[in-house]
């Protein structure tokens, strides 16, 4: 029999991740309103797979796919074989606006993709044009049936899990390390009680499927608090506890060992349970964003060579719906160029009239 293992199912969601791939995503949005998304990732090639590719560029070939991306079939593929032998597959895919890039947005979580809308303003200032792009992804913490501001203020949950709002502003380090260490034990309750949660509620809803459960229905919900300070007892948290082995010790019988067995039907699903919500906590694709002319305005990101960097993770899109905006401008030359001539005309025209009154003097 084998049981299952938070601490496996948590090494097995950080192993698989979007960030162990190396992906990266880039959105370019062009002055005329069209865009394109670049899609990117790498692994590198075991020396059956090297041996058995020719040459170092393969259009139209992709390694894999990663299970966070879900990429359509228009989109451009290329693959690169490194010297590393390092294999890196670039997904181009050209939209005609910002809302229809959003309807087919390539990221996904356990099979669902993310929902992304987006919204693209350009405001013509005569000597400059400005646009801001803002593209909103939807929050998933409705995967937890508990949420976190129910153990925590919403700012300090929103700043735990995206670091905005700022409530270390003006804190030394020291008294920056005191109110982490203040928050920690709060998301720690937060993710215990929802595993909890999860357990029990699928224990609940499979309860006929027990051989001679050891107590009723009714009488398991009844003891779930007991249950868990007797599991918990001298642990920080739940992801070290041997489940099935706390289960025998309470209830005296193995009837629950069969939710905890990776081999029977319901200890597959209640682990798939479990691996989702990992999942989460494991998603991380660095998003990169190109604007028309200089960007004047980073959002929460960073700017670097032109080029604004967003870390999107799935914690950041827990307690609330993430947003990425920039704003930028490409100055009009010609706007110069017609006020120039304007003013030289203007000139010209007031020079010209004051000779001709001279003249008539």
């Amino acid at each position: 029999m084998k049981s299952i293992s938070l601490y496996f199912l948590l090494i097995v969601a950080v192993l698989s991740s979007c960030q162990k791939q190396n992906i990266n995503m880039h959105t370019v949005i062009h002055s005329d309103g069209t865009c394109e998304r670049t899609v990117s990732y790498s692994n590198v090639m075991t020396k059956e797979q090297r041996d058995s590719l020719l040459g170092e560029h393969l259009n139209g070939w992709s390694q894999p796919m990663p299970e966070c991306l879900n990429i359509d079939a228009f989109c451009k593929s290329y693959t690169e074989v490194g010297k590393d032998d390092t294999v890196k597959t670039t997904f181009t895919c050209p939209f005609s606006s910002v809302e229809e890039m959003c309807q087919q947005t390539p990221l996904q979580l356990n099979g669902v993709r993310l929902k992304s809308s987006a919204q693209l303003h350009k405001r013509f200032r005569w000597f400059y044009t400005e646009y801001t792009f803002t593209e909103t992804f939807a929050c998933v913490g409705d995967s937890f049936k508990l949420p976190p501001v129910n153990y925590a203020d919403e700012n300090i949950v929103s700043y735990w899990f995206t670091g905005h709002p700022n409530i270390t502003e003006g804190l030394s380090g020291a008294e920056t390390m005191s109110k982490l260490n203040e928050i920690e034990p709060l998301i720690n309750k937060w993710l215990d009680d929802n595993f909890v949660n999860l357990c029990f509620d699928y224990i609940v809803s499979h309860y006929d499927s027990i051989p001679n459960p050891p107590v009723s229905r009714q009488r398991f919900i009844e003891l779930e608090d007991s249950l868990v300070k007797f599991a918990k007892k001298g642990k920080d948290d739940i992801l070290g506890i041997q489940a099935d082995k706390v289960f025998k010790d309470f209830f005296g019988s193995d009837s629950y060992a069969l939710f905890f067995d990776e081999d029977t039907n319901c200890g597959k699903e209640l682990m798939k349970i479990y691996s989702d919500r990992l999942s989460i906590l494991g998603f991380s694709v660095p998003y990169s964003l190109s604007m028309p002319g200089t960007v004047i305005d980073a959002g929460t990101g960073i700017c670097k060579d032109g080029v604004v960097y967003y870390p999107l993770t799935g914690e950041r899109l827990i307690p609330h719906d993430y947003v990425i905006s920039a704003k930028s401008r490409i100055t009009n030359i010609w706007a110069y160029i017609v006020t120039l001539l304007v003013i030289l005309i203007a000139i010209g025209s007031f020079a010209y009239g004051k000779k001709l009154i001279l003249k008539k003097d």
